[in-house]
């Protein structure tokens, strides 16, 4: 079976070939099961279709299983069979460009964001923030662009939260209400989030998008594999990593219109932790981001157990789609099987929904877009086996990869702390408290200047001490009564002298 360079090779399906078309693959799409039935590998091997295209590929890695695709593949018997099942006559084994990427910066090169491009929406639904708290953050962000402060990493959105609740009277008028307990409570989620390790996530270098989309040499594309096994500890960081991942490509990509393949193909693994208990407007954001992202050249594809994970809103944009076997022992279960049959273009020639929950690992039911954007009609599809390695790398192995193999290496490791809002509001409140010394100090001084002067314009003897008075008195009183002694002996002594004559 020859394979065509215009799509990527699936699988195969009754003598036939199944494979999604690159002209159409930024259309987005859809690959859900249940644990154990094949999701991952149906990632690694769509991965390794759209490198081979020259597409670049962002994905998450939740187990770990995914890093093998940096390595040559090993001949198993079981993937040999797989391949001849299939007529898969090309099927060879080597491994793909690969740039390893962690958050934490243990497992790969540090991704890192500043606050500022991560934003006051998405910043509030990382912190779970009531609506006043939501307020006052915005207000936040409202003054720092005003002030010209940068928000770079946590310590700068700390010093600046502890500045409003300092000046809430003065700024109440112009921005409204920001309360301490407010400010409060946003402080213990940010320190919540700092001990989860988020303030390794703010920061810079801040990951430059063209690093993402980078070209090998031999004209394969990179795919870039986000160790994501420590991050799910902290699913609401994950959650919001990959929304703001997405924002930044809508945001800063140029308008492609519909490109004979798409510029990148963004997986997201375990998609449901996007919208678990995310607020409509979150919910919103990712619907317009999905909608028209597409125009971008990039292809999003979410990877989740259930297609009930996926609101129906966001649903309605996947047009491509490949579904694993699906349980269905509960009465959501059979509800999901429900919905993910009814998504299909049907096959007369069997039960959508009984197959579903018939499907053997490595098997799925396969439809993607043909033609003008008609969805194909479904067909139960084996997957073909991947070229790359099954299972993870070991250390040695990603470390190799990290230190000499990888486009970026050195690039973000080191962190840089400039100068932004920490420093600068640092320095106000010193200079602050320098010059209310130096008041203190000059009003002290004139207060002396004063008691001076006051005391010069004084006459020297105008006034006497209670204890000079006293010693005056005394000596008055001394000085009379001697004299009145000394008077009498005079006296006395004149009589006599006069009566012996």
């Amino acid at each position: 079976m020859a394979l065509d360079s215009s799509s990527i090779f699936i699988g195969g399906s009754q003598g036939k070939q199944e494979a999604l078309a690159l002209k159409l693959a930024n259309r987005h799409g859809l690959v859900t099961g249940a644990t154990g039935t094949g999701k991952t590998v149906t990632l690694q091997i769509l991965a390794e279709g759209f490198s081979a295209a020259g597409v670049p590929v962002f994905c998450a890695d939740v187990k770990g299983d995914l890093s093998g695709i940096a390595m040559t593949g090993e001949s198993k018997d079981f993937l040999e069979k797989r391949a001849a099942e299939i007529g898969f006559d090309e099927y060879k084994y080597e491994a793909t460009p690969t740039i390893f990427w962690d958050l934490f910066g243990r497992q790969g090169h540090p991704i890192r964001t500043t606050i500022s491009e991560m934003g006051p929406l998405l910043l509030s639904r990382l912190l779970d923030l009531s609506d006043a708290q939501e307020g006052a953050l915005n207000i936040a962000f409202k003054i720092a662009d005003e002030e010209g402060l940068l928000l770079l990493d946590l310590k700068d959105l700390r010093a600046l939260l502890q500045d409003l609740a300092e000046r809430g009277s003065t700024i109440q008028t112009e921005y409204g209400n920001v309360t301490k307990a407010s400010v409060g409570a946003i402080q213990r989620q940010l320190l919540v989030l700092e001990n989860q390790g988020g303030d390794m996530f703010f920061g810079e270098p801040a990951l430059d998008l063209r690093d993402l989309m980078r070209i090998e040499r031999d004209g394969r594309g990179f795919v870039s594999v986000l160790a994501a096994d420590e991050l799910m500890r902290s699913p609401r960081l994950y959650a919001t990593f990959l929304l703001w991942l997405m924002s930044e490509l809508f945001e800063e990509l140029p308008e492609v219109g519909d490109p004979d393949k798409p510029k990148l193909v963004f997986f997201f693994d375990e998609a449901h932790l996007l919208f678990d208990d995310a607020p409509k407007a979150l919910v919103d954001k990712v619907e317009q981001v999905v909608r028209l992202i597409r125009s971008k050249g990039v292809g999003v594809y979410f990877v989740t157990q259930n297609p009930l994970d996926v609101p129906d809103a966001v649903l309605a944009q996947l047009g491509n789609r490949i579904q694993h076997a699906l349980r269905a022992y509960t009465p959501r279960e059979q509800k999901a099987v429900r919905t993910a049959a009814d998504t299909f273009r049907q096959n007369p020639d069997f039960d959508t929904a009984e197959v579903i929950t018939q499907l053997g690992v490595g098997e799925a039911l396969v439809s993607v877009l043909e033609g003008k954007g008609v969805p194909s009609m479904v067909q139960r599809t084996l997957i073909r086996p991947p070229s790359s390695r099954l299972g993870p790398v070991t250390d040695a192995e990603r470390r190799k990869v990290i230190d000499s193999d990888s486009p970026v290496r050195g690039m973000y490791e080191r962190a840089v702390d400039r100068e932004s809002a920490y420093e600068i509001l640092q320095k106000r409140s010193e200079e602050k408290h320098a010059a209310e010394a130096r008041q203190a100090e000059l009003a002290e001084r004139e207060k002396e200047a004063r008691e001076a002067a006051k005391a010069a314009r004084s006459p020297s003897r105008g006034r006497q001490t209670t204890t000079e008075a006293v010693i005056k008195s005394v000596s008055r009183s001394v000085a009379t009564s001697v004299g009145r002694q000394i008077g009498n002996a005079l006296i006395r002594g004149i009589l006599g002298s006069l009566s012996r004559r």
